[in-house]
């Protein structure tokens, strides 16, 4: 099984739980992740796609959407306003590079979300890579990189939460 197969599969073993996260990192800019209860929820699970819902305290606004592609995988946000129209930064992302490992996949910056960053005074994202990691028992990572800007955020896959 490739690397990204064997990712999806972990990823996929998820599916219908809830779990706790907090930020691990300490850049002051991720304090209002810091300070608010972190869940993601892994549902909406098919072969080719699977959506996490990721809520920072009462904000619902956020869906990590990772498919499969003919070559590689795409890690796409879902951004919602409260209202559930798609925000101004909705569908940024981008496509895996080369085939990561079964527990980390990374994803640089597409040139659709460029367009989007820089159209929406948002510059400095166009250099962001995400990253996802799925240790299967043990944690699911969630990870933004840019110069000047690392935000990581662990949660415990031992102990999922029904609420």
């Amino acid at each position: 099984m490739n690397p990204q197969d064997a990712f999806f599969k972990n990823l996929t073993a998820l599916c219908g739980q809830r779990f706790e996260g907090k930020v691990v990192t300490t850049d002051p800019q991720d304090a209002d992740f810091a300070n608010n209860r972190l869940l993601m929820h892994v549902r909406d699970c098919s072969d080719g796609e699977i959506r996490i819902p990721f809520w920072v305290g009462e904000d619902k606004s956020r869906t990590w959407v990772i498919t499969r592609q003919d070559v590689g995988l795409r890690l796409k946000h879902d951004h919602r306003d409260p209202d559930g129209t798609t925000h101004t930064l909705h569908w940024y992302g981008g496509n895996t590079a080369n085939e990561g490992t079964a527990e980390r996949q990374e994803f640089p910056v597409d040139q659709e979300s460029i367009d989007l960053f820089n159209a929406n005074d948002a510059a400095v994202s166009t250099t962001n890579v995400w990253a996802v990691e799925v240790h299967p028992e043990k944690t699911y990572v969630y990870e933004l990189k840019r110069p000047n800007r690392h935000m990581r955020v662990e949660f415990d896959l031992t102990k999922p939460v029904t609420e």
